[in-house]
């Protein structure tokens, strides 16, 4: 997939990901692009058209998610993959319907996220499960759905769990339960 002039942009608001991750892909020939923000993704993108990204879901001051779409109109070749410490089920299904052509879980190294922008089809025979997720996991797949259906408006997602709006935000800057 790589050639000499092959454009990666990272977006991430994590500086010391972006460096290391920066370094890695230079180290392996590409020309590497870092924006911290929406704003600076969609002029690096707009500029210098990347055929390849990797996208924060969750950006310090806006969603991944939001921004997906328009780096897509800027750059509609580009091969994105979302990138996240926040995975769930809803947002990886929102990516990809938005364009993205893989969703994967930080931490991720170099190599992984390469194997997923130069992924062209699913994988038959990806890993199911054993068991079912735990009680925790599913509470944490359905505030994401509800947070999801809100457009991440706390306050309405809140209301719409039956919940306080600052239980709702403790919950939300918690890692999500693993199984």
């Amino acid at each position: 997939m790589q050639d000499a002039e092959t454009r990666l942009l990272i977006i991430d608001d994590d500086e010391m990901f972006c460096h290391v991750l920066s370094r890695a892909l230079s180290r392996r020939g590409y020309e590497v692009l870092v924006a911290h923000d929406a704003e600076q993704a969609l002029s690096l993108a707009r500029r210098h058209r990347p055929e390849l990204a990797t996208l924060d879901l969750k950006l310090e001051h806006s969603s991944g998610l939001k921004l997906l779409p328009e780096l897509l109109d800027a750059v509609p070749n580009c091969r994105i993959v979302v990138l996240t410490g926040y995975s769930s089920i809803a947002t990886a299904v929102e990516a990809i319907k938005l364009g993205a052509v893989n969703y994967l879980c930080k931490p991720a190294d170099a190599d992984e996220i390469l194997a997923a922008l130069d992924q062209q089809q699913g994988d038959p025979d990806a890993e199911v499960a054993e068991s079912p997720p735990s009680i925790n996991r599913i509470a944490w797949e359905h505030i994401q759905k509800v947070l999801q259906e809100h457009d991440g408006n706390i306050s309405a997602t809140a209301r719409a769990l039956g919940m306080h709006r600052r239980t709702l935000q403790r919950k939300l800057q918690k890692r999500p339960v693993r199984r």
